[in-house]
Protein backbone atom coordinates (compact mmCIF):
# COMPACT_ATOMS: atom_id res chain seq x y z
CA UNK A 1 0.00 0.00 0.00
CA UNK A 2 1.25 3.59 -0.65
CA UNK A 3 1.57 5.40 1.90
CA UNK A 4 3.91 8.35 0.49
CA UNK A 5 1.66 11.26 2.05
CA UNK A 6 2.84 11.28 4.84
CA UNK A 7 -0.25 10.51 7.28
CA UNK A 8 0.59 9.49 10.77
CA UNK A 9 -1.77 6.18 11.12
CA UNK A 10 -3.23 4.56 14.55
CA UNK A 11 -2.10 0.96 13.46
CA UNK A 12 -0.67 -0.74 10.57
CA UNK A 13 -4.59 -1.61 9.34
CA UNK A 14 -4.77 -1.37 5.65
CA UNK A 15 -7.92 0.79 5.17
CA UNK A 16 -7.40 3.25 2.66
CA UNK A 17 -4.98 3.98 0.10
CA UNK A 18 -2.99 7.34 -0.85
CA UNK A 19 -3.99 7.93 -3.97
CA UNK A 20 -2.30 11.18 -6.52
CA UNK A 21 -3.76 11.86 -9.24
CA UNK A 22 -2.89 15.26 -11.92
CA UNK A 23 -0.75 16.38 -8.32
CA UNK A 24 -4.00 15.93 -6.03
CA UNK A 25 -3.30 13.86 -3.45
CA UNK A 26 -6.59 11.87 -1.65
CA UNK A 27 -7.52 8.61 -0.03
CA UNK A 28 -9.97 5.78 -1.14
CA UNK A 29 -10.93 2.39 0.36
CA UNK A 30 -9.93 -0.72 -0.87
CA UNK A 31 -13.28 -2.29 0.44
CA UNK A 32 -15.34 0.15 -2.09
CA UNK A 33 -12.90 0.61 -5.25
CA UNK A 34 -12.50 -3.10 -5.39
CA UNK A 35 -16.06 -3.25 -6.36
CA UNK A 36 -15.88 -1.95 -9.42
CA UNK A 37 -18.73 0.09 -9.01
CA UNK A 38 -18.20 3.46 -7.44
CA UNK A 39 -15.65 6.57 -8.12
CA UNK A 40 -14.74 7.78 -4.88
CA UNK A 41 -12.45 9.85 -2.38
CA UNK A 42 -11.44 11.75 0.75
CA UNK A 43 -10.00 14.77 0.07
CA UNK A 44 -6.33 16.49 1.60
CA UNK A 45 -5.53 19.59 1.93
CA UNK A 46 -3.16 19.05 -0.77
CA UNK A 47 -3.52 19.68 -4.19
CA UNK A 48 -5.73 22.44 -4.49
CA UNK A 49 -4.98 26.55 -5.16
CA UNK A 50 -6.44 28.28 -1.73
CA UNK A 51 -4.54 30.75 0.25
CA UNK A 52 -3.93 31.11 3.98
CA UNK A 53 -6.07 29.30 6.52
CA UNK A 54 -8.00 27.19 3.33
CA UNK A 55 -4.52 26.21 2.20
CA UNK A 56 -4.63 24.61 -0.32
CA UNK A 57 -7.52 22.54 -1.46
CA UNK A 58 -10.78 24.09 0.78
CA UNK A 59 -13.83 22.13 -0.58
CA UNK A 60 -16.32 24.97 0.74
CA UNK A 61 -18.15 28.23 -0.04
CA UNK A 62 -18.87 29.03 3.72
CA UNK A 63 -15.45 29.23 5.06
CA UNK A 64 -14.20 33.05 3.28
CA UNK A 65 -12.45 31.56 0.74
CA UNK A 66 -12.56 33.23 -2.85
CA UNK A 67 -14.75 31.59 -4.57
CA UNK A 68 -12.67 31.17 -8.11
CA UNK A 69 -10.28 29.02 -5.86
CA UNK A 70 -12.83 26.71 -4.56
CA UNK A 71 -13.68 26.44 -7.74
CA UNK A 72 -10.90 25.28 -9.50
CA UNK A 73 -10.66 22.98 -6.78
CA UNK A 74 -13.51 21.27 -7.33
CA UNK A 75 -12.27 21.04 -11.07
CA UNK A 76 -9.43 19.41 -9.90
CA UNK A 77 -10.72 16.88 -7.66
CA UNK A 78 -13.30 15.99 -10.28
CA UNK A 79 -10.44 15.49 -12.43
CA UNK A 80 -8.52 13.61 -10.07
CA UNK A 81 -11.39 11.41 -9.18
CA UNK A 82 -12.62 10.81 -12.47
CA UNK A 83 -16.51 12.66 -12.27
CA UNK A 84 -17.74 15.55 -14.65
CA UNK A 85 -17.57 18.70 -12.86
CA UNK A 86 -21.29 19.33 -13.34
CA UNK A 87 -21.92 16.04 -11.56
CA UNK A 88 -21.66 17.31 -7.82
CA UNK A 89 -24.61 16.64 -5.71
CA UNK A 90 -24.05 18.84 -2.21
CA UNK A 91 -25.23 18.32 1.54
CA UNK A 92 -25.97 21.53 3.65
CA UNK A 93 -25.33 20.33 7.15
CA UNK A 94 -26.72 21.25 10.01
CA UNK A 95 -25.97 18.52 12.68
CA UNK A 96 -29.56 16.71 11.81
CA UNK A 97 -29.89 12.96 10.73
CA UNK A 98 -32.04 14.24 7.84
CA UNK A 99 -31.37 12.44 4.84
CA UNK A 100 -32.31 13.47 0.90
CA UNK A 101 -33.06 10.93 -1.89
CA UNK A 102 -30.88 12.48 -4.99
CA UNK A 103 -32.28 12.15 -7.90
CA UNK A 104 -30.90 13.35 -11.63
CA UNK A 105 -33.08 16.97 -11.13
CA UNK A 106 -30.40 17.73 -8.04
CA UNK A 107 -27.12 17.28 -10.58
CA UNK A 108 -25.15 19.93 -10.02
CA UNK A 109 -26.70 21.60 -6.75
CA UNK A 110 -24.17 23.41 -4.84
CA UNK A 111 -21.52 23.83 -7.19
CA UNK A 112 -23.32 24.74 -10.36
CA UNK A 113 -26.60 25.77 -9.34
CA UNK A 114 -27.62 26.53 -6.14
CA UNK A 115 -28.97 24.90 -3.14
CA UNK A 116 -32.63 24.74 -3.34
CA UNK A 117 -32.91 22.67 0.21
CA UNK A 118 -31.43 22.73 3.50
CA UNK A 119 -30.79 20.94 6.64
CA UNK A 120 -29.61 17.75 4.99
CA UNK A 121 -26.61 15.67 6.52
CA UNK A 122 -26.99 12.63 4.58
CA UNK A 123 -27.21 11.83 1.10
CA UNK A 124 -28.54 8.45 -0.99
CA UNK A 125 -28.87 7.71 -4.55
CA UNK A 126 -29.40 4.43 -7.17
CA UNK A 127 -28.47 6.80 -9.96
CA UNK A 128 -24.98 6.87 -11.94
CA UNK A 129 -23.34 9.74 -12.89
CA UNK A 130 -24.45 11.91 -9.55
CA UNK A 131 -21.44 12.67 -6.92
CA UNK A 132 -22.62 12.90 -3.81
CA UNK A 133 -20.68 15.43 -1.93
CA UNK A 134 -20.22 15.83 2.25
CA UNK A 135 -18.23 18.09 4.49
CA UNK A 136 -15.91 17.83 7.03
CA UNK A 137 -13.13 19.20 9.14
CA UNK A 138 -13.05 16.24 12.64
CA UNK A 139 -17.00 15.05 12.02
CA UNK A 140 -17.31 11.59 10.76
CA UNK A 141 -17.66 10.73 7.10
CA UNK A 142 -19.94 7.89 6.89
CA UNK A 143 -19.75 5.53 2.92
CA UNK A 144 -22.45 3.38 1.88
CA UNK A 145 -21.90 1.47 -0.90
CA UNK A 146 -25.04 -1.75 -1.72
CA UNK A 147 -23.27 -3.42 -4.72
CA UNK A 148 -26.86 -5.61 -5.40
CA UNK A 149 -29.18 -3.29 -6.18
CA UNK A 150 -26.27 -0.53 -6.69
CA UNK A 151 -27.10 2.28 -4.09
CA UNK A 152 -24.61 4.39 -2.56
CA UNK A 153 -25.22 6.33 0.31
CA UNK A 154 -23.12 9.68 2.56
CA UNK A 155 -23.18 11.11 5.85
CA UNK A 156 -22.30 13.42 8.21
CA UNK A 157 -21.89 12.53 11.43
CA UNK A 158 -20.79 15.00 14.15
CA UNK A 159 -21.50 14.00 17.84
CA UNK A 160 -25.15 15.27 17.30
CA UNK A 161 -25.55 13.11 14.28
CA UNK A 162 -23.62 10.28 16.19
CA UNK A 163 -26.33 10.50 19.24
CA UNK A 164 -29.05 10.76 16.27
CA UNK A 165 -27.61 7.32 14.62
CA UNK A 166 -27.30 9.01 10.72
CA UNK A 167 -25.87 5.72 10.30
CA UNK A 168 -28.51 3.84 10.97
CA UNK A 169 -31.56 6.34 9.13
CA UNK A 170 -29.18 6.04 6.31
CA UNK A 171 -29.18 2.11 6.35
CA UNK A 172 -33.30 1.90 6.62
CA UNK A 173 -33.47 4.86 3.93
CA UNK A 174 -32.33 2.44 1.53
CA UNK A 175 -34.01 0.23 2.62
CA UNK A 176 -37.35 1.70 2.27
CA UNK A 177 -36.49 3.60 -0.63
CA UNK A 178 -34.40 1.25 -3.07
CA UNK A 179 -35.03 -2.24 -0.92
CA UNK A 180 -31.46 -2.72 -0.38
CA UNK A 181 -30.88 -5.64 2.43
CA UNK A 182 -28.15 -4.19 5.52
CA UNK A 183 -26.34 -7.53 4.93
CA UNK A 184 -25.18 -6.81 1.38
CA UNK A 185 -23.93 -3.39 2.07
CA UNK A 186 -20.66 -2.27 2.59
CA UNK A 187 -19.74 0.51 5.03
CA UNK A 188 -16.81 2.84 5.96
CA UNK A 189 -16.08 5.38 8.59
CA UNK A 190 -13.68 8.12 7.15
CA UNK A 191 -11.25 10.20 8.46
CA UNK A 192 -12.10 12.02 11.66
CA UNK A 193 -11.23 13.30 15.06
CA UNK A 194 -9.70 10.18 17.35
CA UNK A 195 -10.38 9.88 21.25
CA UNK A 196 -7.67 10.78 22.37
CA UNK A 197 -7.71 14.53 20.53
CA UNK A 198 -11.56 14.38 21.14
CA UNK A 199 -12.34 16.09 24.72
CA UNK A 200 -15.91 17.48 25.05
CA UNK A 201 -18.04 18.13 28.53
CA UNK A 202 -20.51 16.34 30.53
CA UNK A 203 -23.60 17.47 28.77
CA UNK A 204 -22.23 15.60 25.06
CA UNK A 205 -21.52 12.65 27.51
CA UNK A 206 -25.21 12.58 28.77
CA UNK A 207 -26.78 12.60 25.45
CA UNK A 208 -24.44 9.88 25.23
CA UNK A 209 -25.65 7.89 28.06
CA UNK A 210 -29.23 8.43 26.68
CA UNK A 211 -28.66 6.56 23.55
CA UNK A 212 -26.13 4.18 23.82
CA UNK A 213 -26.33 0.83 26.28
CA UNK A 214 -24.52 1.12 29.37
CA UNK A 215 -22.56 -1.96 28.30
CA UNK A 216 -20.73 -0.20 25.72
CA UNK A 217 -20.07 3.14 27.76
CA UNK A 218 -16.73 1.75 28.65
CA UNK A 219 -15.80 1.49 25.09
CA UNK A 220 -17.03 4.95 24.57
CA UNK A 221 -16.01 7.61 26.39
CA UNK A 222 -14.12 8.08 30.06
CA UNK A 223 -13.73 10.66 32.68
CA UNK A 224 -10.34 12.83 33.49
CA UNK A 225 -9.63 14.57 36.55
CA UNK A 226 -10.91 17.85 34.59
CA UNK A 227 -14.07 16.94 34.80
CA UNK A 228 -14.14 16.66 30.88
CA UNK A 229 -14.36 13.28 29.08
CA UNK A 230 -13.04 11.87 26.02
CA UNK A 231 -15.04 10.71 23.57
CA UNK A 232 -14.90 8.33 20.79
CA UNK A 233 -16.79 8.81 17.49
CA UNK A 234 -15.26 5.84 15.67
CA UNK A 235 -16.52 3.37 17.89
CA UNK A 236 -20.02 4.73 18.48
CA UNK A 237 -20.49 4.66 14.92
CA UNK A 238 -19.21 1.25 14.62
CA UNK A 239 -21.74 0.05 17.00
CA UNK A 240 -24.25 1.97 15.37
CA UNK A 241 -23.11 0.46 12.12
CA UNK A 242 -23.35 -3.04 12.94
CA UNK A 243 -27.00 -2.52 15.03
CA UNK A 244 -27.92 -1.23 11.91
CA UNK A 245 -27.23 -5.06 10.17
CA UNK A 246 -23.66 -3.99 8.77
CA UNK A 247 -21.42 -7.00 8.76
CA UNK A 248 -18.46 -6.56 10.55
CA UNK A 249 -16.61 -8.06 7.24
CA UNK A 250 -18.19 -5.14 5.44
CA UNK A 251 -16.93 -2.58 7.53
CA UNK A 252 -13.95 -0.40 6.87
CA UNK A 253 -13.02 1.37 10.31
CA UNK A 254 -10.63 4.84 10.04
CA UNK A 255 -7.37 4.56 11.77
CA UNK A 256 -6.88 8.07 10.46
CA UNK A 257 -7.30 11.32 13.09
CA UNK A 258 -7.79 14.63 11.48
CA UNK A 259 -6.51 16.10 14.50
CA UNK A 260 -3.56 14.33 14.50
CA UNK A 261 -2.84 14.87 10.68
CA UNK A 262 -4.06 18.85 10.66
CA UNK A 263 -0.88 20.09 8.66
CA UNK A 264 -2.43 17.47 5.74
CA UNK A 265 -6.12 17.45 6.75
CA UNK A 266 -8.32 20.16 8.27
CA UNK A 267 -9.30 19.92 11.58
CA UNK A 268 -11.21 22.67 13.47
CA UNK A 269 -9.85 21.70 17.18
CA UNK A 270 -6.85 21.86 16.11
CA UNK A 271 -7.16 25.34 14.04
CA UNK A 272 -9.45 26.50 16.67
CA UNK A 273 -11.68 26.98 13.70
CA UNK A 274 -9.58 28.59 11.49
CA UNK A 275 -9.51 26.30 8.61
CA UNK A 276 -11.26 25.32 4.95
CA UNK A 277 -13.23 22.11 4.56
CA UNK A 278 -12.61 18.34 3.40
CA UNK A 279 -15.00 16.85 1.53
CA UNK A 280 -15.92 13.14 0.65
CA UNK A 281 -17.41 12.28 -2.94
CA UNK A 282 -19.08 8.98 -3.87
CA UNK A 283 -20.28 8.44 -7.08
CA UNK A 284 -21.81 5.30 -9.26
CA UNK A 285 -20.30 4.86 -12.48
Amino acid sequence: MNRSIGFLYKNDKKIFTEKVENGVPYLEYPLLADTGLVRHGFSTRLGGVSEGVCSTMNLSFSRGDDEAAVRENYRRMAKAIGVENDSFVFSMQTHTTNIRVVTSKDKGKGLATPLDYSDVDGLVTDEPGLCLTTFYADCVPLFFLEPVKKVIGLSHSGWRGTVGKIGKKTVEVMQSEYGCHPEDILAAIGPSICQTCYEVSEDVIDAFRQNFHQQYWEKLFYRKTNGKYQLNLWKANELILKEAGILKTHLAVTNLCTCCNHELLFSHRASNGKRGNLAAFLALK
